[in-house]
């Protein structure tokens, strides 16, 4: 009897779990242990809420390694209190309004960004974001897309 109960018990409690959804920008990145640096500057920057928001947004998120390869102190000068919004500009420029897979693109197209800028699309070799190079394409959030770069891309 007290077996029957807890079965039923524990069988109502995962019925009245909430359902599993995909994760969006910001868990997808942290989930993929790669983008620390990224996922850093965008808590500095105050973007974790709008990157957890509906979107649709296209990411061309550099890794780790791509934010080592920047001159020695620059991260740490763009997490500073007081260059928020260079790093705010910086983080911007590599989000592009909507859901951009790799199928979409096409040759030398431009892409406007979230910070104003524009991005060069070149498929001559392999895919390139201005000079950064796609390493990974179309990894699905729930409100967007990422694709891995290997470079930090700066804005004019």
């Amino acid at each position: 009897m007290i077996r029957k109960a807890t079965l039923s018990l524990t069988a109502a409690a995962l019925l009245a779990a909430p359902a599993v959804h995909a994760a969006d920008i910001v868990d997808t990145a942290v989930a993929a242990g790669s983008f620390e640096t990224l996922v850093a500057a965008v808590q500095a920057a105050g973007l974790v809420d709008t990157l957890k928001g509906e979107g649709p947004f296209t990411v061309f998120a550099p890794t780790d390694e791509a934010f080592a390869a920047l001159p020695e102190g620059t991260v740490e000068k763009l997490l500073m209190p007081e260059n928020k919004d260079q790093l705010i500009a910086v983080l911007t420029y590599h989000v592009v309004p909507g859901k951009v897979m790799s199928t979409d693109l096409t040759d030398d197209m431009m892409a406007k960004t979230v910070q104003g800028g524009e991005v060069k699309i070149d498929l001559d070799n392999g895919v390139m974001v201005n000079d950064a190079t796609v390493t990974a394409a179309d990894i699905a959030a729930d409100n967007g897309v990422i694709h891995v770069i290997d470079k930090v891309i700066l804005p004019n």
